[in-house]
C-alpha cells in the first residue's frame, strides 16, 4: 500500500511538472500572438496595392506573358506545403499535411507529376518517414518569417517555372497554407499561384471600385516582368505570415487544453493518493486492533 502512494505522489509531481511547462508555453503564444497578426495586417496595404497594379496591367493591356497565360498543358505542378517547426499545436500541421495529400492526389487523378517544396521540420519528417522526395525544404522561424525567406522561395519557384519541363521545370504552382481567420478559426487552404490567379486580400476597399489607370513606361511586358516576382513574394510572405499567425493560436488552445488536463489529472491521482492513504490507515487500525484482541485472548 505505501509504494502504492508514492507511485501517486510521483505521478502528481510529474503532472505538475508538466502542467507548468504548458502553462509557460500557452503564456509564450499568448504574448506573440498579437504581433503576429500586427505584422499578417501589416503586410495586407503592400499586397493588395500590388495586386491592384498587376491586375491592372494584365486586364487593359493585350499581352502574352508567361506568368499570365495558361499554357496549353500542364505536365509538372509545383506545391509549397507550409507546416510548423515545432509540435505541441495540436492538429495544426495535421491538417496542412491531409489538405497537401488532397491537392496532390487531385492533380496525379489529371495526370500531372507533383514537384513538392517543404517549409517547416513537420514537414520534412512527414515525408522522411514515408520515403516521398522533396526538391527542397526551409526550417526555421516559422512561427515568425523572415522576408529573406519570401524571397529565396520565390527566385526557387520562378526559376523552376522558367526552366523547361525535361530538365525539372514545372508549369504550374500551389501553395497550401494555413490561412488566419480569427484566433478560434485558422482553415487550411491552397492557392495557385502560378499561371497567375490575382486574389486579393480582404480589406476596405470596396469590390466595385475601378481600377486605375496607368500609362506604362516601358512597355507592359517589361511593367510585368518587374511586377510579378515582387507580387509573388509578397504573396508568399503573407501565406508565410498567416501560416505563422495560425501557429501560434493553435499552440494557445493547444497547451490551454493539455494544462486544463494536466489538472483533471492532479486532481485524479490526489484522490486516489488519499484513498490509498485512507485504506492504508484502516488497514494498519484493523491489525492494531486484532492484535490487541489477540493479547486479550
Amino acid at each position: 500500500m505505501g509504494a502504492q502512494i508514492r507511485v501517486y505522489r510521483q505521478k502528481i509531481a510529474s503532472t505538475t511538472s508538466m502542467g507548468k511547462i504548458f502553462k509557460a508555453m500557452e503564456l509564450i503564444a499568448t504574448s506573440r500572438i498579437g504581433k503576429a497578426r500586427a505584422r499578417v495586417s501589416a503586410s495586407l496595404p503592400y499586397a493588395n496595392a500590388i495586386t491592384r497594379a498587376v491586375t491592372a496591367v494584365a486586364s487593359q493591356s493585350e499581352i502574352d506573358h508567361p506568368l499570365t497565360t495558361e499554357p496549353e498543358s500542364i505536365r509538372r505542378a509545383a506545391v509549397l506545403v507550409m507546416t510548423a517547426d515545432r509540435g505541441l499545436a495540436g492538429s495544426y500541421s495535421a491538417s496542412v499535411l491531409k489538405q497537401a495529400e488532397h491537392l496532390v492526389e487531385l492533380l496525379h487523378e489529371e495526370g500531372k507529376d507533383v514537384k513538392t517544396y517543404l517549409v517547416g521540420r513537420k514537414a520534412q519528417a512527414y515525408f522522411d518517414f514515408r520515403g516521398r522526395e522533396y526538391a527542397k525544404v526551409w526550417t526555421g522561424g516559422t512561427d515568425a518569417p523572415e522576408f529573406e525567406t519570401a524571397r529565396e522561395l520565390r527566385e526557387v519557384l520562378l526559376k523552376d517555372f522558367a526552366d523547361e519541363f525535361e530538365v525539372g521545370g514545372v508549369d504550374e504552382i500551389h501553395v497550401v497554407f494555413t490561412q488566419f481567420k480569427s484566433m478560434v478559426v485558422q482553415e487550411p487552404t491552397v492557392i495557385r499561384l502560378l499561371p497567375l490567379e490575382v486574389v486579393e486580400e480582404e480589406s476596405e476597399t470596396p469590390a466595385d471600385e475601378l481600377l486605375p489607370l496607368y500609362e506604362y513606361e516601358p512597355e507592359p511586358e517589361q511593367v510585368l516582368d518587374a511586377l510579378l516576382p515582387r507580387y509573388i513574394e509578397s504573396r508568399i510572405f503573407n501565406a508565410m505570415l498567416q501560416a505563422a499567425a495560425s501557429e501560434l493560436a493553435a499552440r494557445q488552445r493547444a497547451m490551454k487544453t493539455a494544462g486544463d488536463n494536466a489538472k483533471e489529472l492532479i486532481k485524479k491521482y490526489t484522490r486516489l493518493r488519499n484513498n490509498a492513504r485512507q485504506a492504508e490507515v484502516t488497514q494498519e487500525l484493523s491489525e492494531i486492533v486484532a492484535g490487541a484482541d489477540a493479547l486479550n485472548g
